[in-house]
């Protein structure tokens, strides 16, 4: 099977871990990444992401790790368009979060446009940090968890050790 997913991966998280476990857990991966120009589009939170070629090196670090786990094989494609490459012919799972549904919908409408058959659409349920809440690129940035979901912890009340 032929599976795809898209996303800006800034920092890459357990939340996308799990996206992408399962995706290597279907078939063969092709991971769309966001260019500069996409990233800050379809982002509803207004925050710095890094550079397109340092989000690819470290996304390329992630999935080499897991497609050598699950003896599968993996690409990543640049994303020019919200639907980005998963409108093309050659896919037959789409991996999306729970927030991501409807793009997921969006993306079959437009297969269906040109024809094409529509995308298994597979959801990956959130992973949530120690507080309860969504693992989020964004929360990470933030300074309140780690890319685990553990609390910083200056969230934790704890002070941080000084040298």
């Amino acid at each position: 099977m032929d599976v795809v997913l898209g996303g800006t991966f800034d920092p890459v998280h357990d939340g996308h871990r799990a996206l992408f476990r399962r995706g290597f857990e279907l078939g063969d991966l092709t991971v769309g990444l966001t260019s500069d120009d996409l990233a800050p589009r379809t982002r509803n939170v207004d925050r710095y992401v890094r550079p397109f070629d340092e989000r690819k090196t470290d996304l390329a670090d992630e999935l080499a790790a897991l497609a050598d786990e699950y003896d599968r094989a993996f690409r990543i494609r640049r994303l020019d368009e919200p639907t980005g490459v998963a409108d093309e012919p050659g896919f037959d799972v789409l991996i999306t979060s729970p927030e991501t549904v409807e793009g997921a919908r969006r993306v079959n409408e437009k297969r269906a446009a040109k024809g094409l058959d529509p995308l298994e659409i597979e959801v990956v349920a959130h992973r949530r940090a120690e507080d309860g809440e969504v693992i989020s690129s964004t929360r990470i940035v933030a300074g309140e968890i780690d890319e685990h979901g553990n609390l910083t912890p200056e969230r934790e009340g704890r002070t941080v050790p000084r040298d």
